[in-house]
This record gives structure tokens, sequence and C-alpha cells, in this order.
């Protein structure tokens, strides 16, 4: 007993209802199916679904109906064909970036990537003979100039992690298909609503649901979408035989992360919009970058390819590591956590937590300084939590 599937449906009511799958008792919350296997009629029909003759699930390792639900309601936020649910966000990541390319083949990636993301591109896919180039994505010229004849892939996160860089998506996936290579995108800091990188022109998009899907602290999860084709011929086997996959009670707590997202969304990107402004105003912060802002450096873009601004804002504080590092212990509302997309606004220091790992010198290449912050805007009142900001900042000076 299957839901109604209506392609028209708006993004809010496709969160609600897409892809659900409801049992003999026709429950109205999505039923947790935890099982590992599925018993067969006979052995002919074990046959038939292992040689994909027969519809049906074999494995939970390779599906399970629960996760085959998430699949679904993300594919129609999305609007992509096919979807395969990771344990992690960087499962994801990882799955999408090694079932792309082999010995031999050269990427292109983005140099403004998260700490672990970062750590696949230059450490993790020169190891299997891949080659890999990091450019400034803001800079199309330079996504130009890094092209070789075994280019065959093209990896970016827009906005970036944590200095909040938007990329020329669609440029990026014009010059991919000019070579015949495809483009990876991480969508995380975006949302699925307030940018689609499909419509872009990207080939691959990829989540850590852990964000703003589930959004409320709960549990692990990431999504990799694309068309059928890709999914078949690249995700399909990989998927099936490294066993990255999503267990049924993550993705059950994802599928009601999605019924909520809108809601979040909206509510955490007004005050976000707000804080910023509020700290652009302070004499301690040196800079703000936020992209519902005008004097965001790549305001063009984002007005061509975004809907929304964002959950998150980076700032810079005058006074260095002392002065973040005081800012960070007077808070008393924002929590310090490297987490993000959450109910809770959360906030952290990138140089010495998620890209500490990231030398010096590469991090003063991507802007992040001793004194940069990142705030995850939560669902309090942002009353509240510009009261806190403004005590954090007077503790800081």
């Amino acid at each position: 007993m299957t839901s109604p599937e209506k392609r028209n449906w708006k993004p809010q009511t496709a969160m609600v209802h897409s892809g659900t799958l409801r049992s003999g008792f026709a429950e109205t919350s999505e039923a947790i199916y935890l099982t590992q296997g599925y018993v067969y009629e006979t052995a002919e029909a074990a046959e038939a679904r292992f040689k994909g003759e027969e519809p049906g699930f074999i494995y939970s390792r390779y599906a399970n109906p629960t996760v085959d639900m998430f699949e679904k309601r993300m594919c129609a936020l999305e609007g992509a064909e096919d979807a395969r649910a990771t344990s992690s966000g960087m499962a994801a990541v990882a799955a999408a970036l090694l079932c792309s390319a082999r010995a031999g083949d050269h990427v292109i990636a983005a140099r403004a990537l998260f700490g672990s993301c970062r750590w696949v591109v230059e450490t993790l896919m020169p190891k299997y003979g891949i080659e890999t180039t990091l450019v400034d994505g803001t800079k199309n010229e330079e996504w130009e100039k890094a092209v070789r004849p075994n280019t065959r892939l093209f990896f970016l996160e827009s906005p970036t992690n944590p200095t909040l860089e938007v990329i020329d998506i669609a440029f990026v996936a014009r010059l991919a298909n000019s070579i015949g290579a495809k483009l990876i995108v991480d969508n995380v800091f975006a949302t699925p609503l307030q940018q689609k990188p499909l419509d872009l022109g990207a080939h691959i998009v990829v989540y850590s649901a852990t964000k703003h899907i589930d959004g409320q602290g709960r549990c692990l999860g990431g999504i990799i979408l694309s068309d059928k084709e890709w999914i078949d011929k690249n995700l399909h086997d990989y998927f099936r035989h490294t066993g990255p996959s999503l267990s049924p009670f993550n993705a059950w707590t994802l599928l009601k992360g999605l019924e909520t997202l809108p809601i979040r969304v909206r509510q955490q990107t007004e005050s976000a919009a707000k804080i910023a402004d509020f700290l652009a105003e302070q004499p301690g912060i040196a800079r703000v970058i936020y992209p519902g802002r005008a004097d965001h450096p790549q305001a063009d873009v984002i007005k061509k390819q975004m809907t929304g601004g964002s959950t998150l804002i980076c700032f810079d504080l005058k006074g260095g590591k002392r002065a973040a590092f005081d800012f960070e212990n007077a808070l008393r509302v924002v929590l310090i956590s490297n987490n993000l997309g959450d109910a809770k606004s959360l906030i952290t220091h990138p140089a010495t937590t998620t890209h500490k790992n990231v030398s010096e010198e590469a991090r003063a290449e991507l802007g992040i300084g001793p004194g940069t912050l990142r705030i995850s805007v939560g669902l309090e009142d942002v009353d509240d939590l510009l009261e806190d900001i403004n005590a954090a900042l007077k503790a800081a000076r």
C-alpha cells in the first residue's frame, strides 16, 4: 500500500508524503523495518529476485523498506531519479568520489572543503592512483586552467565550510559537460530547499543528512542523488559490496526530520540574517560573511542560484584566537559544538576543530584565521540569541 505519487507537489507536501510505503496495517507514520533479511516463498522466487527478474528486497545492506522511503522522498525533493542513503555524510562523499574515478583519472576540486572531504581528495584518492588538483572555486578561470586530458570529475561544496564562499555551479557543470566529466556537489549548507544543484547542471548531489535533514542532533546519515543511469553504472555495485548502508532506524528519524525541514530552515535563515546584520555593526568584528548580505563576495552568483541565505554565519573577531575562545566560553544559549543545521544554535572555532588537520598555509588561503568562528543558527528566539551574542562580544573585548 503506497501513497499516491504526484510530481507537481510543492516541496512541503512532498516532504510529508512522497515515497510512503504502508504495510497491511495502514499505519499513519512510516514503519521501521528493523530486519536484516527477507523471506522468499520458494527457492525459485529467491533465484528470480537475485537475478533482478522479480522486484523485492534481498538484504538490508542493499536496500530496506524504511531506507527506500527516505531515498524516494529525497528524490522527490531534489528532483533526482534515484538515490542511495548512507550511514553518514562522509560515507556519501567518499562513495560518490571513489565510484566515479579510477587509477589514472584526474579530479578537480574546490580547495574550500570540509576537512574530511579535503582529506579524501588530497590524501586518500592519490593512494589509489587518482590525480587531484585543488583550485579556488570562486574563480572560474582556475577550473578551466586545471583541466587535463584525463580529467573525469569535478567536486565542490557551495556555500563552503566554513567561510561560506559560493561557487558558480552552472559554470562548473558546463565545463564538466564540455569534456565529458561529471560534477559532484555537496549541498549541505544550502539545503535542498535553497539551492538545486541538479537544476543548475550538476550530475550528482550529496548530503550529510545528519545536518538540517535530521536537524535535531539525533542521528547520522547521508545520501547520494543522481540519474538512474549513473547510479546503476557507477554506484550500485560499489554500494552493494562495500556496505556504507543507512540503518532503518536512522532512516525513519530522517523521514521525521524532513516533515519539519521547511519550517525549521525558514526560521533559522530569518534569524541568521538578523544576527549577521547585528554582527556586521559591532566594533570587535573584523569580517562577517553571510550569503544573504549584499556585501557577500559572490553576491551576484547567489542571486542566480540560491533562493535563500543560509542558517550559517562566518565571522572574524579582531582579537584572534584568545578573543574567539573568550567569546565561545561566554555564551550561554549558543552551544560549542562542531555540528551544524541543528535546532540548537551551535558555534565552532574551525582552526582548532573541523579544519585543525588542514595546514596553517591552507587555512590562510581559505580565509580561516585564528579569530574565525562559525555559527549555526538554531530555533531559539532571535532576541535571546542576540542578547547572548552581545554579552559574549563584551566578554571577548
